[in-house]
């Protein structure tokens, strides 16, 4: 990677306030479950890489972008910001809007994520809100198509907000990068599609790449490793990211320009650790994300991946339990990593690195 005199990162697009409810099982239509217990704080895309950034390197510079209510669910999100040390002058109140928030449902018997969420503020955000004039930002991170009105549509020519977005950081010296959401596969793709050509990097996991390229590549929450190699295969060749890294409950890849596919397994979390997973894709791109940043070799940076991702499921939250670079690889050592078996289904005949 070339040295760029740019350093840290800009964040854009969803915040809003999750409202963690912990249940012993998820109900059935007509039935009840006890809520187990509840708290309310930041989610969301731009919030929680940004703020999973900051705790990973508290001295690296953290910008954002978006919009939220003035509201109290508004006042938790700022709040957050200021105490992870996250310049929120880019941040907008929009006095007639609730802000967006998701009631995030954990249930305990299987560790699974159940949410409901309301738009609010965030369908009003739009490419003119993204000032990238005086940011000194290396790299911009923007998500999540399919919840963000204004954004998802058409803009003055371009196919959605989100190309009109992307292109105008481009221009402005900012590395792109994409966070999705797992929403109906056909939306996604739509979304999706027309952006990859304008991206650096993308981080993404095993749904969202078989669904930005029409293949299955999960089966009842088991990952086809063979497939995802395909599609991660077809999505280099149709963007012009420079990496593209797939993450999966087993484990990692990432796809190079130079057709480069590094296989990292996951971190073995022991189950009694286990809070909840909300949260732990963010916690994978921004440990991604920073060792990219940083200039890390790519198997270095999907170990931070792992790791990062790891320490986020101590947490009902998004990024409560997240630590340090150094906190999290320790955390990780010391649990150990899975087996490289689950990443090698089939022998092969590509250019394929394990590390």
């Amino acid at each position: 990677m070339s040295a760029s005199p740019r350093r840290g990162f800009l964040t854009g697009g969803t915040w809003c306030a999750d409202h963690n409810k912990t249940v012993d099982r998820w109900p059935r239509e007509d039935t009840v479950t006890q809520i187990l217990g509840e708290t309310v704080e930041g989610g969301g895309s731009a919030c929680n890489f940004a703020i999973d950034i900051r705790r990973l390197d508290p001295s690296m510079p953290v910008a954002t972008i978006g919009c939220i209510g003035d509201d109290a669910d508004g006042a938790i999100l700022l709040a957050q910001a200021d105490a992870a040390g996250v310049d929120r002058t880019g941040m907008v109140i929009l006095p007639d809007q609730r802000t967006n928030y998701t009631d995030a449902y954990t249930a305990t018997a299987t560790g699974r994520r159940t949410h409901l969420f309301l738009p609010g503020a965030s369908a009003h955000l739009s490419p003119d809100h993204f000032d990238f004039s005086r940011t000194t930002a290396r790299i911009f991170h923007l998500g999540l198509p399919g919840i963000h009105d204004l954004m998802d549509g058409p803009w003055k020519g371009e196919a959605n907000g989100w190309v009109a977005t992307l292109k105008a950081a481009r221009a402005a010296g900012l590395e792109t990068n994409f966070e999705l959401l797992q929403i109906a596969p056909e939306r996604l793709r739509g979304f999706v599609e027309p952006c990859l050509g304008h991206l650096d990097t993308l981080v993404i996991n095993d749904y969202e790449v078989g669904a930005i390229t029409g293949r299955a590549t999960t089966d009842d929450g088991q990952t086809d490793v063979e497939a995802c190699l395909e599609a991660g295969a077809l999505v280099m060749e149709r963007g012009a990211m420079k990496v593209l890294a797939i993450h999966f409950p087993d484990g990692g890849l990432a796809f190079e320009r130079d057709g480069t596919v590094t296989r990292v397994p996951s971190v073995n979390v022991p189950p009694a650790v286990v809070k909840g997973a909300n949260g732990a894709g963010d916690a994978f791109a921004a440990g991604f994300m920073y060792g990219w940043h940083e200039g890390k070799a790519v198997a270095d940076a999907l170990r931070l991946a792992h790791a990062c991702a790891a320490s986020s499921l101590r947490s009902v939250g998004t990024t409560g339990s997240v630590e340090t670079v150094a906190g999290c690889l320790a955390l990780a050592e010391g649990w150990g990593w899975r087996s490289h078996a689950a990443l090698h289904p089939v022998d092969r005949q590509t250019r394929s690195t394990s590390a």
